[in-house]
């Protein structure tokens, strides 16, 4: 099982000070230490010395860092996260000490060489080693002091690491400075948040430390009772406090960089705002980062948060008031997909100050949930409903009115509801699945909703479709009135953005809130915090407010209950009003366009008396968009290296095929010899039985979108349209702008300035400049260059659209899962070959196949039993056997995981198996043979 931590225990290299180590053969015993040396051409020399220190009855593993001077010089010393040690900081501390640091490492208790037992950053026990190396700096020579015995000291970490670096700030006045990474300032809220206990995450702590025999015996008693009860007592919070930063909250008074993860179900974004309040109140600079990944997965940005951290020690350690240590606040938001390898395209977005979550509240009206089939969160999952059965109530009286997740019953406005809490609170909703990287956040990051809700455990309270577009930074919030027929009643709360169909609804970062609302609470107004996140909910779309009675990661009373929820109010959003996003860059189009167009006129002129006769239309291939055939052209001076080479395939009338191949396939070098751009060496393209040539009358009827448009940012959309078909010369009459912008789908943006427009919208108005006349040929070069994902599910919709109609579509693109689903035939091509032509479903095989992963091992009987499941089409075990490969025959994929999760299986992950990816893959290393 992968430890809490792991992905933060690689390397985190800093952007200024990146160069490569070559690790010397040297190696000489200085006392009890060794020392080793680093060095390239453009840094320093990095010596480091290993050496056992003996403190407070234990021996701690410890490494030091410094490169090459006399002078003195700030220390820096970083924790690794949970599960890990002192190698895991190793790249990261050879970069600081590069940049001028003396820069210390070391394994924390319990972990790598370093003696005695896992205490959780207790005061007297890891936290008092950290003084041990404060100390040990002090005697240093190299080490700069701003007192005898008092290092200039900053310390950081993430997670784990990062906690001690807070700890130490509150208990060791000779710390200057910290950059805490997705760590938690109270550790009791994390594992217990509102008294419910947070399970799978507990148990994985437990496990990634070496079991419960590793920590201290009473922290493995305290995990074992609660485990047990599946209720946190007072003595387990007490515990936890008094180990976290928020025990020492008013003597945190140093400069705090504190970088945390919106992906992440462990130390929400929540721990993060309450330390920065606490240090913020004690007057200390204060600067607050939510970076993309966290526990749960995500791009860990460690070159930007490294390169943060080291200026911020540069500003507060080596008092250089020329670093930039960046905004009060900034945030990662996505801005659009690499073409390159799918992967998402960060922008940042910043204030001055910190808005906290709650800024900018706007309230948005909620009614019950309308009743409809369940879609992409689960069964019933967009409804709730039950198929009308009514909900059990003791003495045999009738339920109160309900709604979406109960019974089918409801009041007229649907905003009371009565579900059921399940005995043995089986079988659970699925949100997140804790500490499996790349796991279910990530698919909510790409729009895919795969959490899980059981029909009749659940209310549902949905929002009308929003007239504009809301991006939500921080913590909803909302009023309930909540009663449980005994007993405390435990929820989960959860916020789904869902689609204006209806048909898919994504849960933000896969993250619910838990709430225990005790028998003293009940019957009257709470007021119930939602996940804090960052995320845009796109006009047309609704919001969903679901409290479930139960959730996978999670521990629920197990005897069965009934819950009553009725809402009293509006959902209050808060939106960071003072928060921007960054400007893009300028487009290359605002300078290239004019100097292209000199280019082109000139390249027009100097080639005119030079054409060849163009060969007469061939009638038989009249009704053809487009044929290839013997493509051949040749890298500019070379004589043996061709970009494309006897290429050869046929496009046919309603098709949209998808044109594949990696970096330097030859794909882009296809298209521009297609749109007449470039002329080949040899062969011919016909389209609808015309030659190719530049300027050829043929090319009327092919639109084309290479490397976006040049719009001009003052005029509405509509009006850039109208200029850009004026500029052709042809009759207004032949644009049909109108059905152009049906199938783009800009709708009322159409009035707005273009400068207005998302990256997203900019791609859809290109798009839609490309389709005017209709052409019967539409070439698209990477069309989902620059969009989120949702906008790419758009933008496959318009391809599709456009096509119906009995008109061609070829789009070039890095994104196969997009291919997969949008194209109908594929070209794969492989160093300006053709590798394979041919329907997708020949290519890829038929069939829809999705991977379990597993936490154990599977069984050649569960195999059996996922077989015989209905609307399954056949269950084979992985070959590491610690996964299934399903094939539905009916079943959807959150249909899978509800049986699944019946059977007692263990899932860590549900996802497509990329069959075009390893068709693709397969086809290349092939070629390549």
């Amino acid at each position: 099982m992968e430890n809490p931590t792991s992905r933060w225990r690689h390397r985190l290299p800093r952007t200024r000070g990146r160069w490569a180590a070559v690790v010397a053969a040297l190696a000489v015993l200085v006392g009890a230490g060794t020392w080793t040396a680093t060095a390239d051409d453009s840094a320093p020399s990095v010596h480091r010395q290993d050496q056992m220190l003996k403190m407070n009855g234990v021996s701690v593993d410890t490494s030091y860092f410094t490169s090459g001077g006399t002078g003195r010089r700030p220390a820096v010393l970083i924790g690794h996260g949970f599960g890990g040690s002192k190698n895991d900081v190793r790249a990261q501390a050879e970069k600081l000490a590069a940049d001028g640091y003396a820069v210390m490492t070391w394994s924390a208790r319990g972990f790598g060489r370093t003696t005695g037992e896992i205490t959780l950053n207790a005061p007297d026990g890891e936290v008092k080693d950290v003084s041990g190396l404060i100390d040990w700096l002090a005697g240093r020579p190299e080490v700069e002091l701003d007192a005898k015995g008092d290092p200039r000291v900053g310390v950081t970490g993430a997670s784990y690491g990062g906690a001690v670096s807070l700890l130490a700030a509150g208990y060791d006045r000779r710390v200057d400075a910290v950059a805490p990474v997705i760590s938690y300032w109270n550790l009791a809220d994390a594992l217990f948040p509102d008294g419910v206990f947070k399970k799978l995450w507990a148990g994985i702590f437990v496990s990634s430390g070496g079991g419960c025999q590793r920590f201290q015996k009473e922290l493995c008693e305290m995990y074992e009772r609660v485990a047990v009860s599946g209720k946190p007592d007072a003595a387990a919070r007490a515990l936890l406090t008094e180990r976290s930063p928020e025990a020492v909250a008013d003597r945190i008074d140093v400069p705090t960089l504190i970088l945390q993860g919106q992906s992440d179900s462990l130390f929400p974004l929540g721990q993060a705002d309450a330390m920065a309040e606490a240090v913020k109140a004690n007057g200390a600079p204060v600067s607050v980062d939510w970076i993309s990944g966290g526990h749960d997965g995500g791009d860990d940005e460690g070159d930007r948060v490294e390169g943060r951290v080291g200026d911020w020690f540069d500003r507060y350690l080596k008092k250089d008031k020329g670093a930039d240590t960046g905004p009060g606040f900034r945030v990662t938001r996505t801005g659009g997909v690499d073409s390159t390898d799918g992967a998402a395209l960060k922008r940042g977005a910043s204030s001055e100050t910190y808005p906290g979550l709650t800024s900018g509240g706007r309230k948005i009206p909620l009614t019950g949930a309308r009743q409809q089939p369940g879609t992409g969160g689960g069964q019933d999952a967009t409804t709730g409903g039950n198929g009308g059965r009514d909900a059990t109530t003791r003495g045999g009286q009738e339920p109160p009115a309900t709604g979406g997740g109960g019974s089918g019953r409801k009041a007229p406005d649907g905003l009371t509801q009565t579900f059921r809490n399940p005995a043995g609170a089986a079988p659970p909703s699925v949100s997140a699945l804790p500490g499996i990287g790349g796991g279910l956040s990530q698919l909510s990051s790409l729009g895919v909703g795969l959490s899980l809700d059981f029909p009749g455990q659940y209310a549902s309270f949905e929002s009308a479709p929003l007239e504009r577009s809301v991006h939500v930074t921080g913590s909803p919030t909302v009023t309930v009135d909540v009663k449980a027929d005994h007993g405390d009643a435990v929820l989960f709360g959860k916020v789904y953005d869902v689609s204006p169909d209806g048909k898919q609804q994504v849960l933000p970062s896969q993250l619910v809130a838990p709430y225990r609302v005790t028998p003293a609470e009940q019957g009257k107004p709470v007021e119930l915090t939602l996940p804090a996140v960052d995320h845009e909910v796109d006009a047309g779309h609704r919001l969903r407010l679901v409290l479930s009675a139960t959730d996978l990661a999670y521990a629920s009373p197990a005897e069965p209950a009934t819950y009553t929820v009725t809402l009293d109010g509006a959902l209050t959003v808060p939106t960071a009003p003072g928060v921007k996003t960054a400007a893009a860059t300028l487009p290359w189009w605002t300078w290239g366009l004019p100097a292209a167009a000199v280019v082109i006129a000139a390249a027009l002129l100097l080639t005119a008396r030079r054409r060849t006769a163009t060969p007469a239309p061939d009638p038989a291939l009249s009704g053809v968009p487009l044929q290839i055939t013997g493509l051949s052209k040749k890298y500019a001076k070379s004589t043996d290296r061709y970009a494309v080479r006897d290429l050869g395939f046929r496009v046919e009338k309603g098709q949209v095929l998808g044109l594949l191949g990696p970096n330097g396939a030859g794909k882009t070098t296809t298209l521009r010899m297609l749109m007449g751009l470039i002329t080949p060496d040899a062969g011919e393209i016909r389209v609808f039985g015309h030659a190719i040539r530049p300027g050829a009358p043929v090319l009327s009827r092919v639109g084309s979108f290479v490397e976006g448009a040049g719009f001009l940012p003052h005029l509405s959309g509509r009006s850039n349209l109208e200029l850009y078909w004026q500029a052709t010369g042809r009759p207004a009459e032949d644009a049909h702008i109108d059905e152009a912008l049906e199938i783009a789908g800009l709708g009322d943006a159409l009035a707005r300035a273009v400068r207005t427009y998302s990256q997203g919208m900019r791609q859809r108005l290109a798009i839609a400049q490309a389709m005017l006349g209709m052409p019967d040929l539409l070439i698209l070069d990477e069309p989902t260059n620059g969009l989120d994902p949702p906008q790419i599910r758009e933008m496959r919709d318009v391809m599709i659209r456009y096509a119906a109609g009995g008109r061609t579509v070829i789009v070039s693109s890095h994104l196969l899962s997009e291919v997969e689903q949008s194209c109908t035939h594929l070209v794969v091509m492989d160093r300006g070959q053709l590798v394979q032509a041919g329907p997708v479903a020949e290519i890829t095989g038929s069939g829809d196949m999705l991977l379990v992963t597993t936490d154990a091992e599977v069984t050649e009987a569960l195999v059996d039993k996922a077989a015989a499941l209905p609307g399954i089409g056949s269950a084979v075990r992985t070959e590491d056997g610690h996964g299934l490969l399903v094939r539905l025959d009916g079943a959807t994929a959150a249909q899978l995981v509800a049986e699944l999760v019946r059977l007692d299986v263990p899932v860590t992950g549900v996802g497509p198996h990329r069959r075009l990816e390893d068709a693709f893959l397969t086809l290349i290393s092939q070629g390549s043979a």
